[in-house]
């Protein structure tokens, strides 16, 4: 009986022993992360002081005595409205963006890692120019600042100190996204098909960096004196990005006594403005599709260790890398291998192996552009800076007081050698088909003062820019370079509607600029006559919605009973068309976009405003109010989601808008909005959307830009300052 007693407790013991052990592994995986995480380096040493005073609207406005005392008002005022993004921009930068937000979060640490994006930042942030590296450590020290005095705000531990290699790595990570690099790598990581340019692609792959990236969209507008009838020269700024995340907006104006003055927008992690104006010159962007991305495959040894480059092999270089991977109260550890090759990161799937290269891969000098192109004063400085080819893709679309207007196709396009399908994938194991220069930045399409008097681009070919004999020739460009040669609904609305308008005022252009209508051709054409060819006799609903449908106005404005049927068949046609994809069927987007308004509206023509909303909340300055346009009309509502009510919760569209303009005699003057307000994510403030119903009406707001303007309307003034925390 004694034996026989001692089982149990052995069992006994051992349940305890494993349920200690339980516990102990459960405190492990809560408490790993932020010691086995790359580390801060050494905080920035220095002492700056920003003056921020907050007009009506909660707009910062920051004065310094040096540039770099402006940087670290910008970290602070940004942090002050948004410390959560930058938080979250700032774990990218290190790898770290799992323990945030989990498995979309460790998908970013992965392209991190696969990027190299820390190795560029350590080995380029030595070469920039001194003031470039003192303006983002003084950055740095101010979100340094803003963690040590608001901890309870600090999302991760041990993210904090960060410095100017890290503001760098973010730079590194995150430009190649805005040319689409996702598209590649995301198919490449999955073992699924290519984008077209390197053959069909049935899937899509999701940004990890969650900005929609297949979704983007801008439209810009600049009119010389000669065609605005007043003499003046305008320039508007509407790009289309999410409106919440690490590539959202955040509008701000900047002066230092050393002659730095902007009024913009910039994204979090940026510490200057990265569009708008100062009192000489502006520019905006708009995303455009150059071919900076090839793919090579690789032949690789039984091993799988080596790769063979003409005729020898060569050593697959190897690391093995750590993401943390948030779930719950816990971060799960998971580990992985990253590749590269001499032609750069390797990605291995069921496929083979396959390398990607892409225009300016490695470099950090955006940095140095960006300032420089914000403290320029001339068109020529302007385009000095812009031709140093470190920002590696986007339209720059630019204005100045002199009258000058311009459009610049930027792009860090690799300078290939022809005898190479470009536009496939290439063998891996010919050294001579790897490029290692680009095309020079004067080869590049690019206008300026066209005869026309305007220039314009909304996502399109960059030889439909300047109106009817003012275009450039696609044979200007050879086709290595890979230049789009297609038109978005809005670039045909722009292109339509500025030639038919002479002369080109302010208001004409804002009535241009918010126009609601599509075309009926390309995509739109296909799509509407597809429901029209439909035959519908047995399914008297669809019946009815075809019928709907086909006496809509072509407009998104709320004034037709079909706007909200059209809209919600035409979105995925939209996307597809962007990219490149086969169109969806008419007949199955007809049946979607009827069956969901009866569902949750109870009819086929609800009005439009009752279906798609601009909303944010809840809180005490929560917003729900009626929104207009269309996923590809200049009055944009690019994307949105579902809401469980059903409506349409429009989270991508007009984000920054800005209207700048040099009158012929006197200083610049500009107007601007954003869909919410400044305190981009405080419900608790009253600037959280008090933009909002001006932004629903096409209303816009002042920029205060000169002194007087910012005191007569300053609600608040204070200044912030490094010191010990």
């Amino acid at each position: 009986m004694r034996g026989g007693s001692t089982i149990p407790k052995i069992l006994k013991g051992a349940g305890w022993a494993l349920l200690a052990l339980l516990l102990a592994l459960i405190v492990a995986l809560a408490s790993w992360e932020p010691f086995f995480a790359e580390q801060p380096g050494p905080a920035p040493q220095g002492a700056w002081s920003a003056q921020i005073t907050r007009d009506e609207f909660g707009v910062p406005h920051i004065h310094g005595a040096t540039d770099a005392d402006v940087a670290f008002g910008i970290a602070w005022a940004h942090s002050e409205d948004d410390f959560s993004t930058l938080q979250d921009v700032l774990a990218m930068t290190r790898g770290r963006y799992g323990a945030i937000a989990g498995e979309d979060g460790a998908k970013v640490d992965y392209i991190y890692h696969l990027l190299d994006a820390r190795g560029a930042a350590q080995r380029g942030y030595g070469n920039l120019p001194a003031d470039v590296r003192e303006l983002v450590e003084a950055y740095a020290a101010g979100l340094n600042r803003y963690a040590a005095t608001h901890p309870g705000e600090v999302k991760l531990k041990r993210l904090f100190p960060v410095n100017g290699e890290d503001v760098a790595a973010g730079f590194a990570l995150r430009q190649p996204f805005f040319f689409a690099l996702d598209k590649v790598i995301g198919p490449l990581a999955s073992g699924g098909e290519l984008p077209r340019e390197h053959g069909p692609r049935l899937g899509k792959a999701a940004s990890p960096l969650g900005s929609d990236a297949a979704q983007d969209g801008s439209n810009a507008f600049a009119v010389a004196p000669s065609r605005t009838g007043d003499g003046s020269t305008l320039l508007v700024s509407n790009t289309h990005q999410p409106w919440r995340g690490p590539v959202s907006w955040y509008e701000l104006e900047v002066e230092s006594d050393q002659g730095w003055h902007f009024a913009g927008a910039t994204f979090p992690g940026a510490p200057f403005p990265l569009l708008g104006h100062n009192e000489h010159l502006g520019w905006t962007n708009t995303v455009n599709r150059p071919d900076l991305v090839d793919v090579y495959k690789l032949t690789l040894d039984k091993d799988g260790t080596h790769y063979l480059m003409d005729g020898k092999w060569k050593v697959l270089t190897r690391e093995r890398v750590l993401l943390p991977v948030k779930f719950g109260p816990l971060d799960l550890p998971v580990w992985k291998t990253v590749w590269r090759s001499e032609q750069g990161p390797v990605l291995k799937n069921k496929h083979g192996a396959f390398a990607v290269r892409y225009g300016d891969m490695g470099r950090i000098d955006q940095l140095t552009e960006y300032y420089r192109l914000n403290t320029s004063k001339t068109y020529a400085d302007w385009l000095k800076a812009l031709a140093m080819q470190a920002v590696p893709s986007t339209n720059f679309v630019y204005a100045d007081a002199k009258g000058n207007i311009a459009y610049v196709y930027n792009a860090a396009i690799p300078d290939r050698p022809k005898g190479y399908d470009w536009r496939g994938v290439l063998p891996g194991d010919i050294s001579k088909d790897v490029w290692h220069k680009l095309v020079p930045f004067d080869a590049i399409p690019h206008y300026l003062n066209p005869t026309s008097g305007y220039l314009f681009n909304s996502n399109n070919t960059p030889f439909r820019a300047a109106g009817p004999g003012s275009n450039l020739s696609p044979g200007s460009v050879p086709p290595e370079m890979g230049v789009e040669l297609v038109m978005t609904n809005r670039a045909r609305r722009a292109s339509k509607l500025l030639a038919a308008t002479d002369p080109l005022p302010l208001a004409e252009l804002k009535r241009i600029k918010y126009d609601e209508g599509w075309e009926r051709a390309g995509y739109v054409k296909q799509m509407l006559d597809g429901v029209a060819k439909l035959d519908l006799s047995g399914d008297p609903l669809l019946a009815k919605a075809q019928k709907l449908l086909g006496q809509w106005d072509l407009k998104s404005d709320g004034n037709n009973p079909a706007d909200a049927l059209a809209v919600l068949v035409l979105k995925e046609a939209t996307m597809a068309d962007y990219n490149m994809e086969p169109l969806p069927d008419p007949k199955a987007q007809l049946a979607f976009a009827a069956h969901h308004l009866m569902q949750y509206f109870g009819r086929l023509d609800p009005p439009l405003g009752d279906v798609q909303r601009l909303r944010l909340g809840p809180g005490n300055y929560s917003v729900d109010l009626p929104y207009d346009g269309g996923p590809d009309t200049l009055r944009a509502a690019t994307n949105w989601d579902i809401a469980p009510d059903g409506r349409l919760k429009v989270k991508h569209g007009d984000s920054f808008i800005m209207f700048v303009e040099w009158p012929k005699d006197g200083p610049v003057r500009s107007q601007s909005i954003v869909p919410f307000g400044s305190a981009t994510t405080r419900p608790d403030s009253p600037h959280y959307t008090d933009q909002s119903k001006l932004f629903v009406a096409h209303q816009l707001k002042p920029v205060r830009f000169t002194d007087a303007d910012i005191k007569a309307h300053a609600v608040r003034s204070y200044t912030v300052s490094s010191g010990p925390s």
